[in-house]
């Protein structure tokens, strides 16, 4: 099993989570419902951060539930936790190991919280600490940087968001992501070409906004831990408060754009960035306009809800990863100075 095939799963394994974890996710939304619940507060690291990036958004939007990232640290190190009083306590962890994640569980139960563990390991310590259990099935993921896991995190807080909606229509459309994925898919081989472009690349910035927020650090992190580029993600509204200066003619943008709420601010920003400063752009979309300023075109399905395009665009951006890291002469199954399971405190 390589990172390309682990990619290639993420149809089967969507749909399998899709259809088997739906009990689940309701209960967890009627004690959502049924506990007092305020806000949630969502501890992760690494590649689950960025899941819980795009669960700040669809709960707040989807839901009108505030989320709270946790620190850690405050729980771990400073020993001195908030005060998580009307809190639901989901922790995020592909391998249940991390001690600081599984620190904030444990202070949630402490002060009688409902928990979530979010896992690939549901027999996990992180588990173990947890209310309920929502077990991501993605199945053994070999290679170091996540992928599977990453879209089986997204779907879960997906499912959460549509239990809690209570709406069919919401199942609906999950259960058509496998097959979005599927479609995006297609551009294999066309990334492979792609990324021969980009062989002496050495740093770039990654664009996104409301939902894909989560999309632009998720894809700069694999450009991070895969081909060692300084990638550096930004929200496009951030990026023209000072960081636009460091962009001269030829620096690679990479954007994410989706047809939404934020399509024409994110596709304004790209047009002044190529005509007015003459950058490098790579872009996902599925957005023509978006599309047709880019020097490196990735198209996605159109008929995608806004909500749930970080489960489809971040899969073409694991694949121009993966080929960047074969143009440049750099192991993908196994990245320097890196290991599968990072336990932090």
């Amino acid at each position: 099993m390589s990172l390309h095939s682990e990619i290639f799963e993420q149809p089967e394994r969507l749909a399998k989570l899709v259809s088997s974890q739906r009990k689940m996710d309701e209960e967890i939304a009627q004690a959502i419902k049924s506990r007092g619940v305020s806000y949630v507060f969502l501890a992760a690291r690494g590649t689950s951060d960025n899941a819980g990036r795009y669960a700040n958004y669809l709960f707040g939007a989807a839901n009108r539930l505030p989320l709270a990232l946790a620190t850690p640290s405050l729980f771990t190190y400073y020993q001195q936790p908030p005060n998580l009083k009307g809190a639901f306590v989901i922790g995020i962890s592909q391998s249940g190991q991390s001690p600081d994640i599984i620190s904030v569980l444990q202070e949630g139960k402490r002060q009688g919280c409902p928990t979530l563990a979010i896992t690939n390991e549901s027999d996990s310590p992180l588990a173990s600490h947890a209310d309920f259990v929502l077990d991501i099935q993605a199945g053994p993921e070999l290679a170091v940087a996540a992928t599977k896991t990453y879209t089986a995190e997204l779907m879960s807080i997906a499912m959460i968001s549509a239990a809690l909606s209570g709406k069919q229509s919401a199942w609906d459309s999950l259960e058509k992501i496998p097959d979005w994925i599927h479609e995006s898919l297609k551009a294999d081989d066309m990334l492979r070409q792609a990324a021969e472009r980009y062989r002496y690349m050495q740093q770039c910035v990654v664009l996104g906004r409301g939902y894909n927020y989560s999309t632009a650090f998720e894809w700069a992190l694999k450009l991070k831990e895969l081909t060692y580029v300084e990638a550096e993600p930004y929200s496009s509204a951030d990026f023209q408060h000072g960081p636009i200066a460091i962009v001269a003619k030829g620096f690679p943008v990479m954007a994410v754009v989706s047809a939404g709420k934020v399509a024409d601010s994110l596709t304004l920003l790209l047009d002044h960035l190529k005509r007015d400063l003459s950058a490098e752009l790579v872009v996902i979309s599925n957005q023509e306009q978006a599309l047709a300023l880019a020097q490196t075109r990735i198209p996605v399905s159109n008929e995608i809800p806004e909500a749930l395009t970080p489960l489809v665009n971040i899969v073409p951006a694991q694949l121009f990863s993966y080929y960047l890291t074969l143009v440049k002469g750099f192991d993908a199954e196994a990245p320097r100075t890196l290991r599968k399971v990072t336990e932090t405190r």
